[in-house]
């Protein structure tokens, strides 16, 4: 899933996202792989998506 392509609205909470991004840190030992680094800018991409809904909707 690319962010041009990402269906407006996350289906994933950034709370629950967060903790993917933090599993990720702490199973690839604080150094990313290339493939790492592109789920994490993937899961970054759509944590802030759940951010932004989230102020969106407080608003």
């Amino acid at each position: 899933m690319f962010p041009d392509s990402m269906a407006r609205g996350s289906v994933r909470s950034a709370a629950e996202l967060n903790e993917q991004i933090r599993a990720l840190w702490l199973r690839s030992g604080g150094s990313l792989s290339a493939r790492e680094r592109a789920e994490y800018e993937l899961l970054v991409v759509e944590w802030a998506a759940a951010i932004r809904e989230k102020v969106i909707e407080a608003a």
